[in-house]
């Protein structure tokens, strides 16, 4: 019950705010780890993206079953992404009703677009993320040309070979980037870690991780589309 009514006050909202967006941190790190996978080339060998897939799968079969953890992350994410959004909404209404005559005009005072973004930047990225289910999870034949099951490889390679769909994973990784920067200044910030001394160091983590992981997706359309990656 304590819990409960934590989550009714602003801070608490700000906390699965902050816990929620840590998980998808994580999984988006891990997703882009195994993502530049595909770089060591087609096949099941050791070390390839589609070695990477058989391992998620089989990872604790033993106590699971096969794919077992897999689909457990998979409700995690889900119930961490249902939560973030409802509570981002609901954090965006207590905020409007803060203000009841709205403004004649916005005056952005020592914020970037990093923070101005946070809110169409979050749809777009739920967006997206519909879209890529469909498109490299699903294999929707109506969003995928060509799509394998089991073939992580082949999946990436005709998915993104389309300069369309190259173009909308790159802008959606723009997106990623300043969602991530601010986000994770945020939760430092909810989470009680931003103390004077450790604000600069805050900001370059924040910094570094946008530009690390979007970086990282980043790297598998623009070298499709180049044809580094056939």
């Amino acid at each position: 019950m304590a819990g409960v009514k934590l989550y009714h006050t602003t801070i608490g909202k700000k906390i699965v705010m902050a816990l929620t967006g840590l998980i998808w941190v994580g999984y988006v790190v891990m997703h882009m780890f195994g993502n530049l996978k595909v770089f060591a080339g087609p096949g099941s060998e050791t070390g390839t993206i589609n070695a990477w897939g058989i391992f998620l799968r089989a990872f604790g079969q033993d106590v699971l079953g096969h794919a077992g953890v897999l689909w457990l992350v998979r409700g995690v994410l889900v119930v961490a992404l249902a939560l973030h959004v409802v509570t981002a909404y609901q954090l965006s209404r207590l905020d409007n009703a803060s203000r009841p005559v709205a403004y004649h005009g916005r005056h952005y005072v020592r914020t970037g677009i990093a923070a101005r973004s946070m809110r169409w930047g979050g749809l777009f990225i739920l967006l997206f993320v519909v879209y890529h289910i469909a498109h490299m999870t699903l294999g929707v034949p109506s969003v995928h040309p060509s799509f394998e099951d089991g073939d992580i490889y082949h999946n990436l390679i005709t998915g993104l070979g389309s300069p369309l769909a190259a173009a909308i994973y790159t802008l959606a990784m723009v997106v990623l980037a300043l969602h991530l920067y601010h986000g994770t200044w945020s939760m430092f910030q909810t989470l009680g870690f931003d103390a004077f001394e450790r604000t600069s160091a805050i900001r370059r983590a924040g910094q570094l991780l946008a530009v690390a992981v979007a970086g990282g997706f980043m790297l598998v359309p623009i070298a499709i589309v180049l044809g580094v990656l056939r």
